[in-house]
């Protein structure tokens, strides 16, 4: 059998190897003329971000002894969370959200979930994504059915959506066009295909070997700042700056989404896709992995207030992942698969300086299977609200057809600014 020459280089690799899962990417259509004033961006965090630590809960006394190592420390204390209503904070990281908060242009909303309970990242965005109750049934997403419902859609050929991403992401897909622009920078690699990947190349000790070779030589990469790679040791250290470039690609993706939001016709509506949150091992509190994410998110979200200048005051950013993570950290120093977390609502359009939490506690009794957060909040529920409230979707519209099978998940109410 033909073999690859052993030159390949690691993140050619990785790009291919990522390419045996990849989807191809829709048509590029020009752009169409915008119908109203708001806008909306969201940001999938794929792998399930640890929304106890996001959106630390200090002042539930069971927090700290469940969350231990990686508990986040009430604000005040040395690294501490960032202030919010007195029980809940920020991550330190989060510190352009926390802007937002000040100036009521960001609601925090906890035990948040999707009406999916099981712990596949797979089925979990499906659900998230397609807007139904289960991850099976329909093959477009709720973004795209509500395209069709957008005030103005009177021309089914108006591409009004766009997604910043390597392929059509699911809530995007459907009978409405939209556009798929590919980010600059290279994607992550996330670590569901990166098991895959090994599953599949296992019995191949030559594949294996370049697998393994690929995945230490794109994090050496990432973490080293302008460096070839000829250059690069098995036993370089990562750098501050490095960690800061590889958590960057959040940076690229809204800045060509602000752009493109902002050019003469373009979209009303923007998806970016960032993945790496699935923090198994060795998640960190105040700093470490997840720090470097959430940090990586946060100059992304600066970036695209920025990018977007004016159009900031007519827009709604959701922040939203496929579940949360276990409420006690594992034995390898991280969080597993959960249910209930967090999510973000930001921007000028939104009434925000507040959460929103029904909060069940972290007593042992109150958590969800003995592990998880348990949920109080549909996150159909915030959906519904920014689709009616910012972007004039009739609730008829929202209840049959963008969302079907929701009756229970009503909209929340007073979240956009009038």
């Amino acid at each position: 059998m033909h073999r690859f020459q052993s030159c390949i280089s690691r993140r050619r690799f990785l790009r291919s190897a990522g390419a045996l899962a990849a989807s191809t990417l829709a048509p590029r259509m020009l752009f169409a003329s915008t119908g109203g004033p708001g806008r909306l961006v969201v940001v999938v965090l794929r792998g399930a971000l640890d929304g106890l630590a996001a959106v630390p809960p200090h002042g539930d006394h069971d927090y700290a002894d469940l969350h231990q190592e990686l508990a986040i420390a009430a604000p005040g204390a040395a690294d501490g969370a960032l202030a919010l209503d007195g029980f809940f904070g920020l991550h330190p990281s989060l510190s352009f959200l926390h802007e937002r908060y000040l100036a009521k242009e960001l609601v925090v909303l906890h035990a948040a979930a999707s009406p999916y309970r099981e712990r596949s990242h797979f089925d979990g965005q499906n659900v998230l994504e397609n807007g139904l109750t289960r991850p099976i049934g329909t093959a477009d997403g709720w973004l795209n059915r509500a395209l069709a419902a957008l005030p103005g859609s009177a021309h089914p050929l108006s591409e009004r959506a766009v997604a910043i991403s390597q392929n059509l992401p699911l809530i995007l897909r459907g009978d409405a066009p939209v556009l798929a622009m590919s980010p600059a920078a290279a994607p992550d690699i996330d670590e569901d295909l990166l098991t895959r990947l090994a599953a599949l190349y296992s019995k191949d000790p030559w594949f294996a070997a370049r697998l393994r070779e690929a995945v230490q030589g794109e994090a050496l990469l990432d973490a080293t700042p302008d460096m070839p790679s000829s250059r690069v040791s098995a036993g370089a250290a990562p750098t501050k700056a490095g960690l800061a470039r590889g958590t960057d690609r959040m940076g690229s993706a809204a800045r060509m989404a602000a752009a493109l939001m902002r050019s003469a016709g373009g979209p009303e509506i923007a998806v970016i896709e960032a993945v790496g949150w699935d923090t198994h091992a060795n998640q960190g509190a105040s700093s470490g992995t997840l720090a470097q994410r959430l940090a990586g998110l946060d100059n992304g979200l600066r970036a695209l207030a920025e990018g977007l200048g004016p159009l900031w005051r007519q827009t709604a950013v959701l922040v939203v992942t496929e579940f949360g993570r276990t409420a006690a950290v594992n034995g390898t120093r991280g969080t597993d698969h959960g249910t209930g977390g967090c999510a973000f609502l930001a921007g000028g359009a939104v009434r925000g300086g507040r959460v929103i939490a029904d909060w069940p506690g972290l007593s042992r009794n109150a958590l969800l299977d003995g592990r998880d957060l348990r949920p109080t909040l549909d996150l159909r529920s915030l959906f519904k609200a920014v689709l009616g409230e910012h972007l004039r979707i009739d609730g008829g519209s929202l209840a049959s057809r963008v969302f079907p099978d929701s009756g229970g998940a009503h909209p929340l109410q007073g979240v956009v600014r009038a």
